[in-house]
């Protein structure tokens, strides 16, 4: 690979985020006093954007397997977390959501404040007990409102090739609202990795799994089985499509409504 366009590429990228991200927020914070989808809606514009500048600028695309198992009802996404991508790109790929994250990333400037505007689930980490029983207060209440909920059980971004320790969160979630699981697998940072600066162009895979029906499953079970399909399909996916240059006539999904 010739490294010089790929940084080229990586620069002209994050100067455009930085001369875009303010004044978007301008307009996230102009739709505070709509509803709340609405507000997502507008929020995650700017994530549709970013997206748009990392295919075009950066050569970063996406394909996505098993998008019929995207339910119409809201449903409970614990995925992968190995790059900043599927923080971006899952608001295309999935009906509007909500995420479960630490509550210091409301601070990142910005960013941050963005994140607050979509009702997000803002867990202490630090106490597990009150966390658990937050992310159940407050998912069943987005739930209610028609947003699916996005967890990455990791907790963390990890490298390709690693795995991290499953958190419990996402499936005690599933256990004490009834409402469906959906493993989702990818393999995005082998393009961006944590806290790179590089994007190497090529095409994503994003693998969704079959909805499983958490009834009469306890926590712990239900998270291995969670675990047992992403690690699985991750390394399936990674054996299909090693870390190279995409199809040129491969196109991007469309979003989902």
């Amino acid at each position: 690979m010739n490294w010089i366009p790929v940084v080229l590429r990586s620069t002209l990228y994050a100067l455009l985020q930085l001369i875009i991200t303010p004044f978007y927020f301008l307009i996230v914070f102009a739709a505070f006093p709509l509803s709340r989808l609405n507000r997502y809606r507008i929020t995650s514009g700017w994530a549709h954007l970013m997206l748009f500048l990392l295919t075009t600028v950066c050569g970063i695309r996406y394909r996505v397997i098993g998008k019929e198992n995207i339910l119409p009802t809201p449903s409970i996404i614990l995925s992968k977390h190995q790059s900043a991508w599927e923080t971006i790109a899952f608001q295309q790929i999935f009906p509007p959501q909500v995420w479960v994250l630490k509550k210091e990333l409301l601070l990142v400037p910005f960013f941050g404040w963005g994140l607050a505007m979509t009702n997000p689930i803002a867990i202490d980490r630090s106490s597990r007990k009150a966390a658990l029983k937050q992310i159940v207060e407050q998912g069943k209440d987005r739930l209610r409102q028609g947003f699916c909920i996005v967890i990455f059980p990791e907790g963390t971004r990890i490298a390709p090739g690693k795995r991290g320790k499953y958190g419990i969160g996402g499936a005690w979630l599933g256990i004490h609202t009834g409402a469906p699981v959906i493993p989702v697998a990818h393999n995005a940072g082998r393009f961006w990795g944590k806290n790179a600066f590089i994007k190497r162009p090529g095409t994503i895979t994003v693998s969704i799994g079959a909805p499983i029906d958490p009834s009469g499953m306890e926590p712990g079970e239900l998270n291995a089985k969670v675990e047992a399909w992403i690690e699985a399909e991750v390394a399936r996916i990674d054996n299909l499509h090693p870390d190279e240059n995409p199809d040129p006539d491969q196109t991007q999904e469309e979003p989902a409504t």
